[in-house]
């Protein structure tokens, strides 16, 4: 008679991968390292994934995910073929990424309330960063060791946000609605930096500050729109 595979056993070894690439990184990572994380024998995974590969693939695909994943219908899940992670990050990035507010405030041919226009566009930013913040940082910590997947994140999702963010500052500064900056890049950098530690990173710092999700949001929020306003 065939073992009956727990349904809840596959969220179970996504969790502790997870764990366990987010720690080591992507080349350190082994098999037998998460095998461990769950108490398993190394075959014992082999049963769920046929791969490194295959268990990278998964983890990525169901980062941050409404609910626990289920059992696949193929198990061993194969390895990828060539390229189709990346895929499933550039349809994450390409699906997932949208800003309207920004979109609708760089169309936007008249500017009534600065303050809220820029509180509604970082919030909806740092809200989008919060809800991807497992599969951020993934791909942030485990692209110094797969430069296809730094290439698509850096150049194409952090990226294509900067840019936007650059655009946007310098159009309110030649309205005289926001300050004009020296340099408009290293600004939109300030400003993604800082929505990104506390929408992503914080939630792994070694030293943590001990403050709720709501409380960090209207802080930074707070500060960066005060930064940015131009003075009376």
């Amino acid at each position: 008679m065939p073992r009956t595979i727990p349904e809840d056993r596959f969220q179970d070894l996504l969790d502790a991968a997870t764990s366990v690439f987010l720690e080591q990184g992507y080349r350190r990572t082994q098999i037998s390292d998460v095998a461990a994380r769950m108490g398993l024998s190394k075959g014992s995974i082999y049963t769920y994934v046929a791969s490194k590969e295959a268990l990278f693939d998964c983890v990525l695909r169901h980062a941050d995910g409404p609910e626990p994943a289920g059992l696949p219908d193929v198990l061993p899940v194969p390895t990828p073929k060539r390229g189709a992670t990346l895929q499933v990050v550039e349809e994450r990035l390409s699906q997932e990424s949208a800003l309207p507010a920004l979109a609708a405030a760089l169309s936007r041919p008249r500017v009534v309330d600065v303050r809220t226009e820029i509180d509604t566009i970082l919030g909806e930013l740092y809200d989008l960063l919060a809800s991807h913040r497992t599969a951020i940082k993934l791909v942030d910590r485990c692209s110094a060791d797969y430069p296809e997947l730094a290439n698509v994140w850096y150049r194409g999702g952090r990226g294509g946000v900067l840019e936007l963010l650059v655009h946007y500052l310098d159009d309110r500064a030649r309205r005289r609605r926001l300050r004009r900056f020296e340099d408009s890049t290293v600004a939109a950098r300030i400003v993604l930096e800082t929505l990104v530690f506390w929408a992503v990173h914080r939630h792994w710092d070694p030293s943590p500050q001990v403050v709720d999700d709501a409380s960090a949001r209207r802080a930074v929020l707070a500060f960066l729109v005060s930064a940015l306003t131009k003075e009376s």
